[in-house]
């Protein structure tokens, strides 16, 4: 399966000047430090593209990276964002985030689909709330992505996810483990819908 997916790492953003040319569609992958983004990330395209570090909360830019996943014939690029750490999201979205995410956000045209990762594990914070109800004022597409489901049992997952719903205010949750690739095949597919709508 990995042998049909490749990532590219293209650059890293500090500033809005420096990031990447328009060029395919851009998939955005958002969320609490600790959430596991980069474990995901390397699930996703079946090799070591993102840096899993021990301490949440280090990455400080937008890393590029330029993926093809040839089963889907899909060219896309996956933008990693900083972690939203501890401190409570501002209207900058967030004072522990750089300046330049707010405009990565709002403005980039190449953004197609923002994942936006949440831990099954744990009830979601207001911060998680309230980065769903701002991406939803600025008509971001988005999906809800519970990480870590591996943890839970079949009773705890439910109970779980209804919980996440409720308080997230969404009608859907898409549950994954990266470390058992449940729900990569069905991420894959949302990401294939969005990336293949332009």
């Amino acid at each position: 399966m990995a042998a049909q997916r490749s990532a590219q790492f293209l650059l890293s953003a500090v500033s809005a000047e420096q990031f990447p040319a328009a060029g395919p569609p851009e998939i955005a992958f958002l969320g609490r430090s600790n959430v596991g983004k980069s474990s995901l990330l390397n699930a996703l395209v079946g090799g070591k593209a993102a840096k899993v570090s021990s301490t949440p909360g280090r990455t400080r830019v937008i890393n590029f990276f330029l993926v093809t996943e040839k089963s889907l014939k899909l060219r896309v690029v996956f933008s990693d964002l900083p972690g939203y750490g501890y401190a409570k999201v501002s209207k900058s979205i967030s004072a522990s985030w750089p300046s330049f995410i707010a405009p990565y956000l709002k403005e980039r045209e190449k953004l197609a689909l923002c994942i936006c990762l949440v831990d099954a594990n744990i009830p979601a914070r207001a911060n998680d709330r309230q980065l769903l109800d701002w991406l939803h004022a600025m008509d971001r597409k988005y999906i809800v992505v519970a990480t870590k489901i591996d943890r839970l049992s079949g009773n705890e997952r439910t109970r779980h996810l209804v919980a996440l719903k409720r308080s997230l205010g969404v009608d859907e949750i898409l549950p994954v483990s990266a470390k058992t690739g449940y729900g990569i095949t069905e991420l894959w597919r949302r990401i294939g819908e969005a990336g293949n709508r332009e």
